[in-house]
């Protein structure tokens, strides 16, 4: 019995001798990580330096690329606004020729004067459709619109108030937008 106490419990300096002699043997189980995989510190600065000039790059050709489409819409803003009128311009000098071509006929009549102001006004209008310049004429009735008319008298009227009893100038509109309201006289309330 003695025997197994003396196994169950050994002599202190036993136990030591035996943590001592297995410390070297853990230490060649476990493979030199520490100084072998992990890179000096000089490597490390150099990744992380080379890394950093990697983004630095990117970054200035980010930088530059939004510079150039900052840059090139400026520009196509200010061509935009430069010609914005090209198009309705070529649309009018037909119309500006036949005028100067009616100045210059020796004896008109006035039915080749009719015939030629008629030619005149289907090639205006035609410009102003095609480049979206539409004509606001309200109907003598419709509800008086102030987005759209402009109402300079009231007048005692057999019809419904503020409805448009005549129209005294059309309006337009370019592209959706009122360029010039209709000019009306409207109905009077009862």
């Amino acid at each position: 019995m003695q025997d197994q106490e003396n196994q169950a419990s050994p002599n202190p300096e036993e136990a030591q001798q035996e943590a001592t002699q297995q410390q070297p043997q853990q230490a060649q189980q476990q493979p030199f990580t520490d100084a072998a995989a992990t890179p000096s510190l000089e490597e490390q600065l150099s990744a992380t330096e080379a890394k950093l000039a990697e983004m630095h790059d990117a970054f200035m050709r980010a930088k530059a690329e939004g510079d150039n489409i900052r840059r090139r819409a400026q520009e196509d803003v200010a061509k935009a606004h430069k010609f914005a009128v090209e198009s309705f311009a070529e649309a009018m000098v037909p119309v500006k020729d036949s005028l100067e071509m009616a100045l210059k006929v020796e004896a008109p009549t006035l039915e080749s004067l009719k015939e030629g102001v008629e030619m005149t006004l289907k090639q205006l209008t035609s410009a102003f459709e095609r480049n979206r310049l539409l004509e606001v004429i309200p109907a003598v009735g419709d509800k008086l619109d102030p987005n759209k008319h402009q109402a300079v008298a009231m007048v005692p009227a057999e019809q419904e108030a503020n409805t448009v009893v005549s129209v005294l100038q059309k309006g337009y509109t370019i592209a959706d937008r009122l360029l010039r309201p209709a000019i009306v006289t409207a109905a009077q309330p009862k």
